[in-house]
Formats: structure tokens, sequence, C-alpha cells
């Protein structure tokens, strides 16, 4: 019985939990990688899960009674990743240093983000975030779509109330 409670997801988890299935499926839509230029590659696919974690992070980080879900996210995210190096076949051995990778890029992704978001209504560090980690691979990237597509979906969380966000049912908007 103890051990039971001990064990059991709170709200927040189970919030975290459906709004990382939520965004996964977001990040995987083939519009964001046959019109906006992602690339459908595993670096491509994620740099497009972590832009999406990351505007639904910065949006539950806007409001204090969603701190408990923000963390959950994000813990479920990193899990998340961990589960898919090890479904790719990386060894126990490869999988820490491969995660402090990963993890080091989402840092580095989410400070140019924050920073992109905060220089807002002007798209125009945000465009060359995006030209530069979404797009890299691509000799003339055209990182407009997709960084309109990005701030559509800081606006549509924004306006969602968070009281549905930390019950863990965000609405992304079509690519």
């Amino acid at each position: 019985m103890i051990l039971d409670r001990l064990l059991a997801r709170g709200p927040a988890k189970v919030a975290a939990a459906a709004l990382l299935r939520g965004l996964v499926l977001q990040s995987r839509g083939p519009a964001l990688y046959e019109r906006m230029g992602a690339q459908d590659t595993p670096e491509g696919r994620f740099e497009m899960l972590g832009l999406h974690a990351i505007v639904l992070i910065d949006r539950l980080a806007r409001d204090a009674d969603a701190a408990s879900v923000r963390q959950a996210l994000f813990d479920a995210f990193i899990g998340d990743l961990d589960g898919a190096l090890r479904e790719m076949g990386v060894g126990d051995l490869a999988v820490g240093k491969r995660m402090r990778s990963l993890a080091q890029a989402f840092y580095g992704r989410a400070r140019a983000y924050d920073a992109a978001f905060n220089a807002l209504p002007n798209p125009a560090e945000l465009i060359q975030v995006i030209a530069r980690t979404v797009l890299d691979a691509q000799s003339d990237p055209d990182a407009k779509p997709l960084a309109g597509y990005v701030e559509r979906c800081r606006d549509d969380l924004a306006e969602q109330e968070t009281a549905l966000l930390v019950a863990g049912l965000a609405r992304w908007p079509a690519p």
C-alpha cells in the first residue's frame, strides 16, 4: 500500500505524459518536413521535438500554477529521449554520453529560442535561430514559414487556459 502510493503517478506526471504525447504528434506532422523544410532525419526530428517542447515549456513557465507540470514535462521529455536512444540501439555505456550531448544541445537551443521569443514581435532573431538549428543542413534555408508557425503556436498556447494545460490538454495549430 505504501509502495503503491510512492510509485503512483501524480496529476502533474499524468498531465505531462499527455502533453508530451501531444507535442510528439505535433512535431511529427508531415507538413513541417514537406512544406517547412525540417529535415526528416533523427537530427531533424530532435530539432522539431525540442522546438515544440521549448514552446510548451515556455508557455507553462508564464504561470506559477503550472510549475509542477512544467517540471514533469521536462522530466518526461528527457526520459523519452533516453528511451529513444536505447530503441535506436545505443548501448547502455554510451547512453549517458549521448544524453549529455543532447541535453547540452537542448539547453543551448532553449536559451537561443528564449532570446528570440523576447525579441518578438520582431521575428528576425527567431528566423535566424530556426535557420541555424532546424534548417542547418540546407544551403539556402527559408525559415520564415517555420518561424510564423512557431509564433502561431506561441499565440495559441498563450490563449489557452492554464487549467486545461495543467490537465494535459494542449491544442496546437495546424502547420
